[in-house]
């Protein structure tokens, strides 16, 4: 019986499993974000969350504990260095998944994930300010401030008609007869 064990084994042994996590950590390392299924994905944030937080505390214990789960130097270097000092201020939740679309083979979830830190377009997009909602009660002071910014908003357009108005309408003046002549003609 398997009561209680929520582990994802991902249709593999134990050893294909743990290389294969490996190899995908070392991957999202060096390149700060892979594509690959959600649920490799959702295995590959298990596996590689701790690691980041023990790259926070640089000593040689810590490089040790690491190493022994990614075994390859280029990465425990690249970990410890760059992605250390950039997540310094984080306390968790390092990796972003997001998914993209169904593997036209097998239909399988595609997924992107990726280290929250090092994408810019998350970083420098200025989210907009949410409306916050009136917390008045009566309806009818609400409405006595929505009818003052129409009438602001009505003043306004009827000035800018005027001046338009002004600009587009041709030179007209009077004849001697009375009659209206444009000139330019």
């Amino acid at each position: 019986m398997r009561h209680g064990k929520k582990f994802n084994h991902l249709g593999r042994k134990t050893a294909h499993r743990k290389a294969m996590l490996s190899n995908m950590a070392c991957s999202l390392i060096e390149h700060k974000r892979i594509k690959t299924t959600v649920a490799k994905a959702k295995a590959l944030r298990k596996y590689i969350e701790p690691l980041i937080t023990k790259s926070k505390d640089d000593t040689t214990h810590s490089r040790r504990l690491v190493f022994s789960h990614l075994g390859q130097k280029d990465s425990i270097t690249e970990l410890f260095g760059n992605i250390a000092s950039k997540v310094a201020s984080r306390d968790g939740g390092y990796t972003r998944i997001l998914r993209t679309h169904n593997r036209l083979g097998d239909n399988a979830e595609m997924c992107i994930i990726e280290l929250v830190d090092y994408n810019e377009s998350y970083a420098t997009a200025d989210k907009p300010k949410s409306k916050k909602k009136s917390t008045r009660r009566s309806g009818a002071k609400a409405t006595d401030s929505v009818v003052e910014e129409a009438q602001v908003i009505e003043t306004s357009s009827e000035e800018s008609t005027d001046v338009a108005a002004e600009n587009a309408a041709p030179d007209v003046s009077n004849d001697e007869d009375g009659k209206a002549s444009e000139e330019g003609k």
